[in-house]
Parts: C-alpha cells; structure tokens; sequence
C-alpha cells in the first residue's frame, strides 16, 4: 500500500490548501449523491466552457459580450449563496495535500487502510462543491493523538478532474504572484 502512495505522489502535483471537508463511510446513506454538490460543480464546469466563447463573442459585439457578463456574474453570486449553504454543512476550512488523485489530511479517528469513503469538499475560494468517492491508502498515527490520512480518489469523473485540475491551477498561480511581490527577507 505505502508503495501505491508513493507513485500517486509522483504522478500528480501536490498543493497544501485550506477547504472545507466532510469525511463519510461509502456505505453511510448520508454519503448518497447531494444534488446541490452537482449542482455547483455543474455551474462552475459550464463558466469554464463558456469563457472561450465569451472572449470569441467580446471581439464581435462587446456589448453583447459585456451583458453576458453581468448575467454570468448574477449566476455566480447565486451559486455562492448556494455554496454558503455547503460551508455551514460541511465544516469549518482544514488544511489538506491536495492533488488530482487524492488528498490527504488529519483526522481524529483512524481509518482503515483500503475502505471506501465519500469526501464532500468544498474548494476555496470560488466554493467549489465536490463529492469524490476515495479510497483509504495509509493511516499514520501521530503523537498528538490525530491520524495522517492519505486517500486515492475512486471513479472520477473527467469534469471532477478538470475542476480539481484548475483549482489546483489556480492555486499554484497565486502562490507564484504572492511568491513574486513578497519582500525577499520576509
């Protein structure tokens, strides 16, 4: 098993993030699909698919393309109300080792090495909803009495993995702007 951990860390680039996450056993029937989830994940999947053909339309007819815009930001605010709502659900923000293959995290109780979980996440700081079915890789336990959980995700859909992929994108550019701005000796 440690081995398998091993090659999902260098298959897929890791980032230390801050979300909020709710950790379910896979046969809990509260870890059944939650329509609001797919609901976000589907909104925030369409603005990527439109972006493209927004700018296309903004080099035609921007006014056009700029009301578009105002309707889009519309959805957007109503789908972070939405995702407010998850927030409240979910938890408070932990920090995790995010990548398109897994996520690992602390956690309070151990989790045995090879059971299925649902992970609802919500991804900050667009709110991004995400139900992943996971697999239990590794359970470490620590001397502070937590647990070092690291997981694979389990059937993943590709605009699952595209949203975590341009999470992590996005992620990783404003690590790099915050990195370029700082003073040097801080």
């Amino acid at each position: 098993m440690m081995t398998e951990a091993l090659e999902e860390r260098r298959e897929y680039y890791r980032i230390d993030d801050r979300i909020a996450l709710e950790i379910l056993p896979a046969d809990s029937p509260a870890a059944a699909p939650s329509p609001l989830f797919a609901l976000l994940a589907e909104l925030h999947q369409l603005e990527a698919e439109a972006q493209p053909l927004l700018r296309q339309l903004g080099d035609r007819n921007r006014t056009l393309a700029n009301y578009l815009k105002l309707q889009n930001r519309r959805i957007d605010l109503l789908g972070q109300a939405l995702a407010q709502e998850l927030l409240h659900d979910v938890g408070t923000p932990q920090p995790v080792i995010l990548s398109e293959g897994g996520l690992r995290f602390d956690h309070g109780q151990a989790l045995e090495p090879g059971r299925g979980l649902v992970l609802k996440m919500v991804l900050l700081p667009q709110a991004l909803g995400l139900q992943i079915k996971a697999r239990v890789l590794y359970c470490n336990a620590r001397d502070d009495g937590q647990f070092d959980i690291g997981t694979e995700f389990e059937e993943l859909s590709d605009p699952q993995r595209q949203l975590l992929a341009r999470h992590i994108l996005q992620k990783q550019a404003l690590e790099r702007r915050l990195a370029r701005n700082s003073p040097q000796g801080a």
